[in-house]
């Protein structure tokens, strides 16, 4: 199996723009740009001369139209309060109308009424002959009517009774219910309260106990530092004791030797 040929050809790019030839120009070339018309020093200044003239008259211009603005805006004002005074002056004419008006009903009712009685007094006096004359047979049958009143009113008294004390019944409930409700509400309230005193009682009698306990531990852990530090004093003196034995032995042992060496030397 033979490798794939991945080669490209390679275009030398100033070759293929010499060949191709020369580019039609699109727009403006920067020779264009250089060589453009420009004005001369005398030239300029005239157009700044002319700017500054035209900026002139814009602000007089400007202040003109100040000037008609301010008095347009007082014309306005002047208005505004004439109509303003205006306004109040109506508004206090129609509320002296309407005083007036108030004044004016309750004047005619008084009079309507004085009226009122006293045509009723004028046809009580006319009518008290026409009653005299019916007044007996009025008062048979108004005394009928209280026979039958009394009657229907002893059959509805029962009945009323009866629905009278179911309804103090059930205002009693309710009084007891809600006194019951109060009392539980109480009941709760106090549970709680001595149930957060308890709680932080045994929470004070255990941050004490704590402490307490932490200081007990820390008596006993200096004491065991104490012994340890005395145990390893008394370890050290005792290598040091062996060590001074040993350096003795070694001594006498060298004394020995060279005592028979200087023996055997003199024999």
């Amino acid at each position: 199996m033979g490798k794939r040929d991945n080669r490209v050809a390679y275009i030398n790019p100033i070759a293929a723009a010499r060949a191709r030839g020369p580019v039609q120009n699109a727009g403006p070339t920067i020779q264009d740009y250089l060589s453009r018309p420009r004005p001369t020093w005398e030239e300029l200044k005239e157009q700044l001369e002319k700017k500054k003239k035209g900026s002139r008259a814009l602000a007089d211009f400007e202040d003109k139209m100040n000037e008609r603005w301010k008095r347009e805006l007082a014309k306005n004002r002047e208005r505004l309060l004439g109509g303003n005074e205006k306004d109040r002056e109506r508004d206090k004419k129609a509320t002296d109308k309407d005083k007036e008006e108030k004044k004016e009903k309750k004047e005619k009712k008084k009079k309507e009424k004085k009226k009122s009685n006293r045509h009723s007094s004028s046809s009580s006096s006319s009518s008290s002959s026409d009653s005299s004359s019916s007044s007996s047979s009025e008062s048979e049958d108004e005394d009928e009517k209280k026979n039958v009143k009394k009657k229907r009113k002893r059959k509805k008294s029962f009945p009323r009774k009866a629905s009278d004390i179911s309804e103090d019944e059930s205002d009693s409930e309710s009084k007891r219910k809600k006194r019951i409700k109060e009392e539980g509400d109480k009941d709760k309230d106090d549970k709680s309260r001595r149930r957060k005193k308890r709680a932080e009682r045994a929470y004070k009698d255990s941050s004490s106990e704590s402490s307490a306990d932490s200081e007990g531990d820390d008596v006993p852990e200096a004491k065991k530092k104490k012994r340890s530090s005395e145990e390893k004093e008394k370890i050290t003196d005792k290598s040091k004791k062996k060590r001074k034995k040993k350096h003795k032995k070694h001594g006498r042992k060298k004394k020995k030797k060279t005592a028979s060496q200087s023996g055997s030397e003199l024999d």
